[in-house]
């Protein structure tokens, strides 16, 4: 992991031999073959080192589900909107310049986000980390390349809802300002359309202990919110395209909540929980 993040530090000059020869050394334990929308084989609980993106829209849940995914398979779940929000409340270099493009919704360069990146990839080959679950990285095609040129990609699981049902999952978020914990205050029911099945979350409420503490983030105002969709649709989904043609992305359309969605998702998976469960703590 330490010799990815020196070649993300420096993959604008990276000759192509630097390239083959990272690519030779960071060689993963975990082959992708996707058949019918899921993903197979099973990874060896044993020799797991599995080495997965996730993608979506801004709200879908990309964090909930790669931070469980995380849990189960042993494996760090490093997301790119957490660093940027950790950059911002530091007082570093670039925590002015991120707040101005935060702020506006706009996407963060790929030069910043490299930069965190490479940063926590070094803190995680310093504890020992091995595999990933990256969350919010590749934003763009060319990320998606430079990724390729570092490492193989096992898996990239895109999650997908409605716009509006993203809308409503954005604006009903909240953080309490003490415990960092999140919640979602929106009560979900949107009918399907066009032969789409209905959708309906329930809220993730606090205990009492965090009502009188909760804060809304500063992007998650509804013009933000729909700005980052617009250049999400703009600019991300490409990537999308992209690991399509590689034939490594699984389409996975969520249907409803936590409870609804966790189970099939695993199934997707080709997980189990409870074994997985018990395959990481032996």
């Amino acid at each position: 992991m330490a010799a990815l993040a020196r070649l993300f530090r420096s993959s604008s000059s990276s000759s192509s031999a630097a390239v083959s020869f990272i690519r030779r050394s960071l060689s993963t334990e975990a082959a992708v073959e996707l058949r019918s929308q899921s993903y197979s084989p099973r990874v060896d609980p044993k020799a797991r080192n599995v080495q997965w993106v996730f993608l979506g829209c801004p709200g879908v849940g990309k964090g909930t589900y790669a931070s469980r995914l995380s849990a189960l398979l042993g494996v760090p779940h490093i997301a790119t909107g957490d660093l940027v929000r950790e950059e911002l409340s530091s007082s570093g270099p670039l925590s002015k310049q991120l707040s101005e493009i935060v702020n506006q919704g706009k996407l963060v360069s790929d030069e910043i986000i490299i930069n965190l990146l490479s940063k926590r990839l070094e803190m995680g080959e310093a504890k020992g980390e091995s595999g990933f679950i990256l969350d919010g990285f590749p934003r763009t095609v060319r990320q998606a390349e430079i990724l390729d040129d570092v490492t193989d990609i096992d898996l990239v699981v895109n999650l997908k809802l409605p716009e509006n049902v993203l809308l409503e999952k954005c604006l009903g978020r909240r953080l309490c300002s003490q415990c960092g914990k999140n919640f979602n205050v929106a009560s979900i029911n949107v009918k399907g359309e066009n032969g789409n099945p209905d959708i309906s979350m329930a809220p993730l409420l606090p205990p009492s202990e965090c009502v009188s503490k909760l804060i809304t983030r500063s992007d998650d105002t509804e013009p933000i919110v729909k700005e980052r969709l617009h250049i999400y649709n703009e600019k991300s989904q490409p990537v999308e395209g992209y690991y399509r043609s590689h034939g490594k992305l699984l389409e996975f359309d969520l249907p409803g909540g936590i409870p609804e969605s966790w189970p099939k998702l695993l199934e997707a998976l080709n997980l189990d929980e409870n074994e997985d469960k018990q395959c990481a703590t032996a």
